[in-house]
């Protein structure tokens, strides 16, 4: 079983031997808004979810609990909780990556003298040492998406969850450490690497959680739990919960499942994935490419000895922006957008802000629509905003051409919006690179039945994997990417109007 547990769906899918899909079923996640600007899950509402797709998925294979070989989560990023460690009980619900309950506590931390101090500190300690490790708190800036600066925010202003931390009683725990901890009852307590390494509060360099940065942030180093390899016997689930044992031989953060799954195993392999957000990741190999900016270091997966990091960039708002669309009746399935952005020659003129930029994240920075006319129409509005991710997908290509010092191999596309071949054939063109979509775009899914398969002898090695991939098309570069200059200056030049609104 594969499953992923997203941003805007919950998805299982039970694999055979061949990696074909025998079963799938999928649920709507909730998100809930009880401010501006919060976002948050209901952990039961999330576990009902989690339970319930897994049970109709392997009805819909037609098989029993008993015939399944393992287990893989795969699980939204950065989206955190914290509980009674005695009770189990939450203190708050799942605040979501999307968050933004924190941006006052990042703005006053950005501006804060201390934070100059330590960039003066890290660049003499770079300077004189020529250590990569000393690099990224040479550039240390917050933003609203980090898991640490939430954490911050919920010991200042939750007293239970303060006060249980006091007595050593307080557990954190991202999406996946929950879900082991209830499937357990308890029993299990753990992470694995590629999920703490996407907190921003563990330390790629030295695989540890943050010291420095959690005396920074007031949060207890107690708090956090034990971290494990990525493919790896977690132990199984209570046999109350589906009447019989399933081992859990898997836990992986959703992007680096998608890695996985896309089989980008070597150095310079690239994974495009376009879903919710958009994230650009290279492999790294053993070498961690220290953060310069709008570039992070990840760890990929632990598995025993190997551990394989990844440079990631993101992009905020895709799929969230083209889901708005559709509510509004822009259009009414979301297969129509292509033909839509194609039935016209360009945008005539018109340009989508969308919410969050490309780096340099700004929460003030306002979505919006500019150069609209009265000869505007909804298919001049579908094709900005597609155009949109396709010049986002450009700006951030280039900023890994230029920091990431690997020759780039194959790239490979997933998620929702790579089913978009206006999205695809565009951003092929403007980076005049081939781009590989694979026939199953959840991929988040596959990479962490994959990681589960390999734990339990159900696959031998990642060689066997390679042959199982499915390649549905390929896009390789039409248009000089000189054409489309004219439409990215104009939105390059939108884009500047847009900030601290």
């Amino acid at each position: 079983l594969g499953v992923d547990v997203g941003s805007t769906v919950v998805k299982c899918h039970v694999y055979d031997r061949a990696a074909a899909v025998r079963g799938s079923s999928c649920r709507k996640v909730e998100s809930l808004h009880p401010r501006p600007g919060w976002v948050e899950l209901d952990p039961e509402v999330l576990w009902s979810q989690f339970i319930g797709v897994i049970k109709e998925a392997v009805q819909a294979a037609g098989l029993h609990m008993r015939q399944i070989a393992g287990l893989g989560i795969s699980t939204q990023r950065g989206t955190f909780i914290t509980w009674h460690k005695r009770t189990g009980k939450p203190f708050h619900n799942f605040i979501s990556w999307q968050d933004l309950r924190s941006a006052e506590l990042v703005n006053s931390w950005n501006k804060s003298l201390l934070l100059k101090v330590i960039h003066v500190i890290f660049t003499v300690l770079h300077f004189l040492t020529g250590n990569d490790r000393y690099l990224a708190p040479s550039f240390l800036t917050f933003s609203t998406h980090q898991t640490s600066v939430k954490l911050s925010w919920v010991f200042k202003n939750i007293h239970e969850a303060e006060e249980a931390a006091k007595k050593n009683n307080c557990c954190f725990g991202t999406v996946d450490t929950w879900l082991l901890y209830r499937l357990t009852k308890g029993s299990v307590y753990a992470t694995d690497y590629s999920n703490a390494s996407s907190t921003g509060i563990f330390e790629p360099f030295t695989k540890c959680w943050n010291p420095t940065l959690c005396n920074l942030l007031s949060i207890p180093m107690s708090v956090y739990p034990p971290v494990k390899d990525t493919s790896f016997n977690f132990g199984s689930t209570d046999s109350e919960i589906f009447g019989v044992p399933i081992p859990i031989m898997a836990v992986v953060a959703d992007q680096q499942s998608a890695m996985f799954g896309e089989c980008c195993f070597h150095p310079g392999d690239v994974k495009l994935t376009m879903g919710t957000g958009g994230f650009w990741n290279v492999n790294t190999g053993e070498h961690l490419f220290a953060s310069r900016r709008s570039l992070y270091p990840l760890i990929g997966w632990k598995i025993g000895e190997e551990v394989v990091y990844l440079t990631e960039g993101s992009i905020s708002d895709i799929g969230t922006a083209i889901k708005w669309a559709q509510d509004i009746e822009l259009f009414t399935n979301v297969d129509e957008t292509a033909e839509m952005a194609q039935s016209i020659t360009d945008s005539q003129g018109v340009c989508f802000i969308p919410g969050l930029q490309v780096s340099g994240y700004d929460p003030y920075l306002c979505a919006s629509f500019m150069g609209l006319k009265p000869s505007t129409n909804k298919n001049h509005l579908v094709r900005a905003m597609l155009e949109s991710v396709a010049f986002r997908n450009k700006l951030l290509y280039d900023i890994i051409v230029k920091k990431v010092h690997i020759p780039l191999q194959t790239i490979r596309a997933d998620g929702g919006v790579s089913n978009n071949s206006f999205v695809m054939q565009m951003t092929s063109d403007l980076i005049n690179k081939k781009i590989e979509k694979p026939a199953n775009a959840d991929m988040s899914s596959l990479g962490a039945a994959f990681l589960a398969g390999l734990a339990s002898g159900f696959w031998t090695d990642k060689e066997q994997l390679k042959k199982l991939r499915r390649i549905e098309a390929v896009f390789e570069p039409q248009k000089d990417s000189e054409e489309y200059r004219p439409a990215m200056d104009a939105w390059l030049q939108a884009m500047k109007h847009s900030p601290h609104w």
